[in-house]
């Protein structure tokens, strides 16, 4: 199984970054939840991990929706856990477990290299984002690196990220010169929530208003902005200065 993650792809693996000595010593190991759809890969990592003295798996799931029962059972230090699964997606998943098991996080491990994947798992509460493509060292060592507070992103991801924003930047600055399209009252207020990092349901119980009605200010937000995604209208009402986040 050792092989089947393919081999090491990490440019920046000589930087310390994933070093499993980051941290104060830990006196428990790290409890692992591992989610897969496919029995086999799963068997393989429990394998593999069961080799490393301060990790522990402590159960595994073969979809999102029975990845959330079992992070709410066995409250686990990190989930370990794939994109794309039947039933329930783990991305979709990752917002539920945060919520049974919030102390947990969420490292996805995955074979999708798709940019909208990578950014809905992070909105999600995902804290890593890696491609199996990975060397089965390297998995341990971002499960260590996770549960000592850092972020793992594989760097080809991490270079589409940086890609996506140096973009970001450049349409805000291309708009500088135009006036700021005038929003209601009630769409600044949305879109303060939406900067505080809150879902759609959050801002409607905040705001006393339905889900759709939120949703409904979001999509008028981000054509009135002529923006793609909420993480550009927060980028865009900063640089103009729409609101303050402090």
């Amino acid at each position: 199984m050792a092989d089947s993650f393919g081999p090491l792809h990490d440019e920046d693996a000589g930087d310390g970054d994933m070093s499993p000595d980051v941290g104060s010593p830990r006196k428990e190991p790290i409890r692992v939840l591992v989610v897969d759809d496919h029995a086999l890969f799963r068997r393989g990592l429990e394998i593999v991990l069961a080799a490393e003295e301060d990790i522990q798996v402590v159960g595994e799931a073969g979809d999102g929706a029975e990845a959330v029962d079992k992070a709410a059972d066995l409250l686990p230090d990190i989930v370990l856990m794939d994109v794309r699964m039947p039933k329930r997606g783990g991305i979709e998943a990752c917002t539920s477990i945060k919520e049974v098991a919030p102390s947990a996080k969420i490292i996805m491990l995955t074979i999708s290299d798709e940019e909208a994947d990578l950014y809905d798992a992070i909105k999600a509460g995902a804290t890593g984002y890696l491609l199996k493509e990975i060397s089965t060292d390297e998995v341990a060592t971002a499960i260590r690196a996770v549960a000592d507070g850092q972020s793992q992103i594989s760097p080809s991801m991490a270079s589409k990220l940086l890609t996506e924003f140096k973009s970001m930047i450049q349409r805000t600055d291309e708009r500088r010169l135009v006036p700021a399209p005038r929003l209601t009252e009630r769409e600044l207020e949305v879109l303060k929530l939406v900067a505080t990092g809150m879902n759609n349901r959050d801002i409607a119980k905040e705001l006393f208003i339905s889900e759709n009605t939120v949703k409904n200010h979001v999509r008028n937000i981000l054509e009135k902005l002529q923006l793609h995604s909420r993480m550009e209208a927060v980028v865009y009402a900063m640089r103009e200065k729409i609101l303050e986040i402090r």
